[in-house]
C-alpha cells in the first residue's frame, strides 16, 4: 500500500494521524460516543481491530476498548514523543497508527486502547 495512494483515499486528518501518527482532537471523532453493534477496521487496510463488545464509556475523548479483536491484529510500540512514555498501538498489517494503550481501563482487563476514530471503520453486524 502506497502513501501517495491513501493521501488520495483518506481524509488529511486520517492520513496524518495514521501515516504521521497525529492525533485528532478529543470529543470529536465518530466513535467516541458510538455504541452500535459491530467490528472496527483499519481504515488503511480493513484489517478488523476492535469489537464493539469490547468498546466501553471513557471521559478522554477518544473511542475506548479493553481488549483488541484479537492477540494478533495489533502491535504495541514504546513511544518516547514529546517528552511522554507511552505505548503506540499499530494496525500489524499494514503498520497504520490507531493511538495509544493505557493501563487504566475497566477491571479485569485493566487496558485503555485510546483509539482515533479516523483510524477506523465500522461493519455494523446483521
Amino acid at each position: 500500500m502506497r502513501k501517495s495512494d491513501l493521501k488520495s483515499r483518506l481524509s488529511e486528518l486520517a492520513f496524518n494521524v495514521t501515516q504521521n501518527s497525529a492525533t485528532e482532537p478529543p470529543f470529536t471523532g465518530r466513535f467516541f460516543n458510538f455504541f452500535e453493534h459491530g467490528t472496527y477496521s483499519c481504515v488503511c487496510c480493513g484489517s478488523n481491530l476492535f469489537k464493539s463488545c469490547d468498546k466501553f464509556k471513557s471521559s478522554t475523548g477518544w473511542a475506548s476498548f479493553h481488549s483488541a479483536f484479537n492477540d494478533e491484529c495489533i502491535e504495541e510500540v514504546v513511544d518516547n514523543s514529546f517528552g511522554m512514555h507511552r505505548i503506540e498501538v499499530r494496525c500489524i498489517n499494514c503498520k497504520a497508527h490507531l493511538g495509544h494503550v493505557f493501563d487504566d481501563g475497566p477491571e479485569p482487563y485493566n487496558r485503555r486502547y485510546c483509539i482515533n476514530s479516523v483510524a477506523l471503520n465500522f461493519i455494523k453486524n446483521d
